[in-house]
């Protein structure tokens, strides 16, 4: 299966074709984040058919020059935003990994999904389309990759994302849950939770290529 035969039934319907009205008025209206091109990057980058770690966010870096349509992920050429920072200190302590690349291209592309649940944002105003209707669309995403796939890691940090559980079929597929990795809760379980290993301890059980963090 690919995303187009996947999304076919949801972007035929009303619902979407207003949420594209939306977002077109919002783009034209205003600065809005990431880039108009780049909104459906995370499904670009890592196709239906090689999905094997899906990690959630909430909404993009409202910020200039941060969002790229990843989850998690900004352009090199911005500062490292607090969150950023200490997944990368996680996978160091983790795996001894030292990670400097900010745009996490390298692991879309080995299959890991970085969705955020709503996928455009007002620029300098965080959570500002979150009411747009984005969250009906990828819950429809999360939901179909846990009833048409086998041993998929998600990744749930935080309470927003961990209410997703919901969508996902964990008899099938392995969940990781921890704090976020915000400043707000990193230390509450966030470091030291070694996701990293988990997911790719995982994979190799299941006889999957683990992924090159």
């Amino acid at each position: 299966m690919t995303w187009t035969e996947i999304l076919s039934p949801i972007k035929k319907t009303e619902y979407f074709k207003n949420l594209s009205q939306k977002i077109e008025e919002e783009y034209r209206e205003g600065k809005c984040f990431p880039p108009k091109k780049q909104i459906f990057r995370a499904l670009e980058l890592t196709r239906f058919e090689d999905i094997k770690v899906v990690i959630i966010g909430q909404d993009p870096y409202h910020n200039d020059n941060q969002a790229n349509g990843l989850c998690f992920s900004v352009s090199e050429n911005v500062a490292t935003p607090p969150s950023l920072t200490n997944i990368f200190t996680e996978l160091r302590n983790n795996l001894g990994v030292e990670r400097t690349k900010k745009e996490l291209d390298d692991w879309a592309e080995q299959g890991v999904l970085l969705l955020n649940a709503t996928l455009t944002v007002k620029a300098h105003s965080p959570n500002s389309h979150k009411n747009l209707g984005w969250e009906q669309f990828t819950d429809f995403i999360i939901k179909e990759i846990s009833d048409r796939k086998e041993n998929v890691v998600f990744v749930l940090w935080g309470a927003f994302a961990q209410k997703k559980e919901e969508l996902i079929d964990s008899s099938k597929h392995f969940i990781i849950k921890s704090a976020h990795p915000s400043p707000f809760s990193v230390y509450r379980g966030f470091y030291g939770s070694k996701p990293f290993s988990q997911i790719n301890g995982f994979l190799h059980a299941k006889e999957i290529e683990s992924i090159s963090w």
